[in-house]
């Protein structure tokens, strides 16, 4: 004769052989595979089911075994992200990077001298380069120039309306400078009849300021030019720096 098993009725046996029969389609808390063994999940109490109402309360947990927890080709992410941080960083340094601003006299266009009885007045134009080797545009606050004959100061001039210079490119401009010449011994050199060309040495002092990136710089260069100061001369040619 079988022994039946006892209290096969009770409610509550049942409700435990039920939970073990629904616990048997879920893995064990901490692991993601149903073979091995380990603890209860606390979060769902072992049915596998959050509590309706607590899903913003609650906590899901992953095992460290997951592989979602493994990210692939981390390290070469990681490398491309450094290579392309390094590129650009290149990249800014090599456009900004300051280079020079030079400032080169070419040529004497054009002289005009006035002969007045104490003194003689002339006007020297002369062409100038200005070459930007920047990757921007560079601002010319000022342009001052000085003309010196001897170690006398025969004439100034300064300029503040100029434009700014493109990014590499040269720009060219035509500066002219007025000279009070009132000694008597080079005025009577220029006056005379007797001698067909007055030559006269010119020393020109040429100091410009200019602005890039916040930064303001001062350049400077002293020329030397020879002119006629005894006759209108219109035919442009070479000085030396």
């Amino acid at each position: 004769m079988v022994a039946q098993p006892q209290n096969k009725g009770d409610p509550d046996v049942t409700k435990k052989m039920e939970k073990v029969k629904a616990l048997k389609h879920f893995p064990p808390y901490g692991t993601i595979d149903e073979n091995t063994t380990g603890d209860t999940c606390p979060t769902c109490r072992g049915t596998g089911r959050i509590p309706r109402g607590q899903e913003d309360q609650l906590v899901a947990v992953i095992p460290c075994n997951d592989v979602r927890l493994k990210p692939r080709r981390t390290k070469l992410y990681v490398c491309i992200s450094m290579g392309l941080c390094l590129l650009i960083c290149c990249l800014i340094l090599f456009f900004l990077f300051p280079r020079s601003v030079t400032l080169t006299p070419v040529s004497v266009q054009s002289v005009t001298v006035y002969f007045i009885p104490d003194e003689v007045k002339m006007d020297v134009t002369n062409l100038i380069n200005i070459t930007n080797k920047n990757y921007y545009s560079v601002q010319i606050v000022d342009f001052s120039i000085q003309a010196v004959v001897g170690q006398t100061v025969m004439g100034k001039n300064k300029i503040t309306n100029m434009t700014a210079i493109e990014p590499r490119s040269m720009k060219s401009n035509v500066i002219s400078v007025g000279l009070d010449i009132k000694d008597e011994g080079i005025a009577s050199y220029c006056k005379s009849s007797s001698i067909k060309i007055h030559t006269l040495f010119l020393e020109l002092q040429m100091t410009m300021n200019i602005s890039y990136l916040s930064h303001t710089e001062q350049l400077s260069v002293e020329t030397f030019e020879y002119i006629d100061c005894g006759t209108n001369s219109t035919i442009p040619h070479p000085v030396r720096i």
